[in-house]
């Protein structure tokens, strides 16, 4: 008999079901939290990083998310030092959402770490998957940028306004496009 929850399973990238109760309450928790931080008033630096405490997973150091912001669960993302996140930033954590230092998003940025399967018959039974992305140091993401599953992009790059970041994008390169693509090496 198997007693994996679908926590376990979703963290550890294994279908899981994202209806099951304990799923749904974690996200409820965090629509609460992100409400919160959004509601809050710009100047009240302090009951927004409260609030983001409460809802990431860790915060290294310096933080800056412009509102409003959408996440799945918060307890999946951890941020780096001089972190800056514009207006209407969405963040779908249902894997692990790692940022370097120094990591900038442009207005609605958003990260996609769910994904279902292909085959529609196993689709539309509802099961899904989740892969984990990674920002490096020093990068920065245009505006509209989408980075999908399980994609790491490297110290240093820039990715260009309104990309589709299907694939592992290097240090030190400026990519743009859809597909998202290297344009040129810094």
């Amino acid at each position: 008999m198997n007693n994996t929850s679908e926590l376990e399973k979703m963290i550890a990238g294994e279908l899981y079901n994202a209806c099951d109760a304990e799923l749904v309450a974690l996200r409820s928790k965090a629509r609460v939290l992100f409400t919160q931080y959004n509601a809050a008033d710009y100047d009240d630096k302090q009951t927004k990083l409260n609030v983001l405490k409460e809802l990431f997973g860790g915060i290294k150091g310096a933080i800056d998310i412009q509102s409003p912001f959408y996440c799945d669960y918060g307890f999946n993302i951890f941020a780096g030092d001089n972190v800056f996140m514009n207006f209407n930033c969405i963040i779908l954590d249902c894997a692990r959402v790692t940022f370097g230092d120094n990591v900038f998003l442009a207005p609605n940025v958003q990260l996609y770490t769910a994904y279902h399967p292909i085959i529609a018959a196993e689709r539309i039974k509802g099961p899904e998957y989740a892969a984990p992305i990674t920002i490096g140091n020093n990068v920065w993401l245009g505006g509209g940028v989408i980075v999908c599953p399980g994609v790491t992009i490297g110290d240093n790059t820039t990715i260009g306004a309104g990309s589709v970041v299907t694939k592992d994008i290097p240090a030190n390169v400026v990519a743009v496009g859809n597909p998202c693509r290297v344009i040129k090496e810094l």
